[in-house]
């Protein structure tokens, strides 16, 4: 199957551990040396609407732990950090 970056960035990313979406992809990271991608990067959670305290860092997600890509939507496997609602522990 051939999939366009462009058609990748319109998806929305769930994560498969608790159902929770991330986000739409914000930027991939290419190994151009390999030829790989080797992870996607969802923007992190605006803080109070957005408005104050920024975002969270983004969410680098090694190709790895992308366990389906369908027509909707890219399915990951993130562990919640403990006591952090918000972040997720994703590990390579």
């Amino acid at each position: 199957m051939i999939v366009k970056i462009s058609d990748l960035r319109m998806r929305e990313v769930v994560n498969v551990v608790d159902g929770r979406r991330l986000g739409v992809i914000k930027d991939i990271d290419i190994d151009m040396d390999e030829g790989l991608i080797r992870a996607i990067i969802v923007p992190g959670e605006g803080k109070i609407f957005g408005m104050f305290g920024g975002r969270s860092e983004d969410l680098y997600v090694p190709w790895e732990n992308i366990r389906k890509i369908g027509i909707d939507v890219i399915l990951v496997e993130a562990e919640p950090f403990k006591g952090n609602r918000h972040g997720y522990a994703i590990e390579s």
